[in-house]
C-alpha cells in the first residue's frame, strides 16, 4: 500500500513532464523521482485554474523545472527562491542590473508571500499576463507597482519601479538615458493617473486611466499570442 501511494503521488509531476505515457522501470527514472521535493498540482486541476492547455502546461513545466535547476544538487521539480529568480532573470538583461526589478517581479508571482515561487505560482501569474482579460492584466500590473500592497501606488513606489527599469536597461543605451528621466516619468504617470490629485493612484484610477490610453491597450494585446 505504501509503495502504491508513492507511485500515485508522483504521477502528476510525471504527467506534467509529458513523459507519463512513456514510463519505464529504469533505475534512472526511479532516481529522478526519488529526488522530487515539490509535487505540482495535477494537470487537470491546473487546467481548471489557468487558461493553458494540457500541452502548454507540459511545455511550461519542463522549462520551469530546468530554469529552477542551477546545479544538479537542487530540487529538480522546481521551486524558485528569490536569488534563483534574480539569476534567471539577469540572463535576459546582461547589459544592465535587473536585480531590483526581478525582486519586484518575484514578489508579484509569490502571492502567498512564502519566499518561493512554485510552478503553480508561476503558471497562475503567467495565465493572467498572457490569457487574462484586460482588467485581469491591469490588476496584476497594479499589484506589481503597489510595492507594499496597501492598495495604492505612491510616487516613491513608482520611482523605485522606474529606477529599477532604467537600471535593467543599462547605462549604454542609445540615446543615453538622462539621470532625471525616471522622476520625469513618475510625474507624467501621476498627471495622467492621479485623477483626484491626492498624491496616490488607486486601483480604480489606474484601470480607468489605462483603459483610456490607446498605447497601453495596444501593448496589452501584444501578449495574446506569445504561447
Amino acid at each position: 500500500m505504501r509503495g502504491q501511494g508513492r507511485k500515485e503521488s508522483l504521477s502528476d509531476s510525471r504527467d506534467l513532464d509529458g513523459s507519463y505515457d512513456q514510463l519505464t522501470d529504469s533505475v534512472e527514472d526511479e532516481f529522478e523521482l526519488s529526488t522530487v521535493c515539490h509535487r505540482p498540482e495535477g494537470l487537470e486541476q491546473l487546467q481548471e485554474q489557468t487558461k493553458f492547455t494540457r500541452k502548454e502546461l507540459q511545455v511550461l513545466y519542463r522549462g520551469f523545472k530546468n530554469s529552477a535547476l542551477p546545479t544538479p544538487q537542487e530540487c529538480p521539480s522546481g521551486i524558485v527562491n528569490e536569488e534563483n529568480f534574480k539569476q534567471i532573470y539577469s540572463q535576459f538583461f546582461p547589459q544592465g542590473d535587473s536585480s531590483t526589478y526581478a525582486t519586484f517581479l518575484f514578489n508579484a508571482f509569490d502571492t502567498n508571500h512564502d519566499g518561493s515561487v512554485s510552478f503553480e505560482d508561476f503558471v497562475a501569474g503567467l495565465s493572467v499576463i498572457l490569457r487574462g482579460t484586460i482588467d485581469d492584466r491591469l490588476n496584476w500590473a497594479f499589484n506589481l507597482y503597489d510595492l507594499n500592497k496597501d492598495g495604492c501606488i505612491t510616487k516613491e513606489e513608482m520611482l523605485d519601479i522606474m529606477k529599477s527599469i532604467y537600471d535593467m536597461m543599462g547605462k549604454y543605451t542609445y540615446p543615453a538615458l538622462r539621470e532625471e528621466a525616471p522622476r520625469e516619468h513618475v510625474e507624467t504617470f501621476f498627471q495622467k493617473m492621479d485623477r483626484n490629485k491626492d498624491g496616490v493612484v488607486t486601483i480604480e484610477e489606474f484601470i480607468e486611466s489605462c483603459q483610456k490610453d490607446e498605447n497601453i491597450m495596444r501593448s496589452m494585446q501584444l501578449f495574446d499570442n506569445v504561447i
